[in-house]
């Protein structure tokens, strides 16, 4: 089945198509992870995105639905050098073109996903629009430069309903923009009593769950849309225990005074180097976010640049003692090594724990 990849730029690629025939509208961005495609394509933090793997082979060791971060696909599209047509492993269920199939989602095969990873670096991320059952370059570059951003990504992938999952140990409150499964379960294997909210949730609704401590989580899109997040937070700031994680971090940043801005194509992949400004450590980080936490704006916030990005100096982790505020830009339940940061949880409960007693 023939397909079509268009930029707004008029740069376009046809290639082979799987999944679902029809069109699809996103920012195109690339991720650089050697392996994790059904994490990542399962990610609620890649909603309004098609996502390119800059690994050549995607596929080869199948699709198990136990890797899942969300219920299902939730990248817009998925763009590949090569799927694996007969893929490997005791653990995988299905094919990666049987899996966007089921989940109605299309993609698009055998092109050069090296000069389109090359371009989105040098003129930074682009609207883009997929065909898929078509070869009209000139219908989808139109298509992409006819497309406006989605400002309502988190309310799309947000639960619909308040969920518990019950421990023993302190009650702390997720506040879901998108929260992956892995931080969900990362805490509910310390023995959290965890409590995920709808992003909509007001600051009264969380406090009447007599919470111990909040976490706002990861999630798609600007962050500046979250508002409902940012006033949660503004008011939390100093009467518990507040966390963050990548969309998190930056929520609580824009809370405190803080501005964010978007990077230029983000960072998505496996190997982010982290620089630990008190421990003198370098930590090697799982990332996907496009938006950053502006360091020139930290200052008189109350807030501290604890860590920072050894490539680009963007703000990684931020924190108050006083107010016992502390976010991070990566994901620490993510586990890439070799120095995993998933110690982070455990202060997060130690933390809810000292507020819970």
């Amino acid at each position: 089945m023939k397909a079509v990849l268009g930029l707004e730029d008029g740069t376009y690629v046809v290639g082979e198509g799987f999944g679902r025939e029809g069109v699809t509208l996103g920012e195109l961005v690339f991720a650089t992870p050697y392996t994790g495609y059904e994490e990542a394509l399962t990610d609620p933090s890649y909603k309004g995105q098609i996502l390119l793997f800059t690994y050549p082979l995607i596929g080869n060791y199948g699709v198990n639905p136990e890797s899942f971060q969300s219920d299902g696909i939730k990248a817009e599209a998925l763009v590949v050098r090569e799927k694996c047509v007969h893929p490997s492993h005791p653990r995988y269920r299905m094919s990666l073109d049987e899996f966007l199939c089921r989940e109605g989602v299309s993609g698009i095969a055998e092109v050069d996903t090296r000069m389109l990873t090359i371009k989105t670096r040098r003129h930074g991320t682009m609207r883009s629009a997929l065909i898929v059952g078509s070869d009209d370059g000139e219908k989808a570059c139109e298509l992409a430069r006819g497309m406006e951003m989605d400002h309502r990504l988190i309310e799309k992938v947000t639960c619909r309903q308040p969920y518990e999952i019950k421990g023993n140990g302190p009650r702390i409150v997720v506040m879901d923009f998108g929260v992956k499964k892995n931080i969900v379960n990362s805490l509910a294997r310390r023995g959290v009593n965890v409590i995920v909210v709808p992003a909509t949730t007001s600051y009264q609704a969380v406090m009447d769950y007599r919470p111990d401590a909040i976490l706002l989580s990861n999630g798609p899109g600007d962050p500046q849309d979250a508002r409902n997040g940012i006033e949660v937070a503004r008011q939390a700031a100093g009467n518990l225990p507040l966390f963050g994680i990548c969309l998190g971090h930056q929520i609580i940043g824009l809370a405190m005074g803080a501005n964010t801005y978007k990077l230029k194509f983000g960072h998505r992949g496996a190997n982010q180097p982290v620089i630990d400004l008190v421990e003198k450590k370098v930590y090697i980080t799982s990332q996907n976010h496009g938006y950053a936490v502006d360091p020139q704006s930290v200052g008189g916030t109350g807030l501290e640049v604890t860590q920072t990005n050894a490539n680009d100096g963007t703000v990684e982790a931020m924190k108050n003692d006083r107010m016992r505020i502390m976010s991070v830009q990566y994901h620490p339940e993510a586990c890439p090594g070799p120095r995993d940061t998933n110690w982070l949880f455990d202060m997060i409960v130690k933390k809810a724990g000292e507020s819970h007693a």
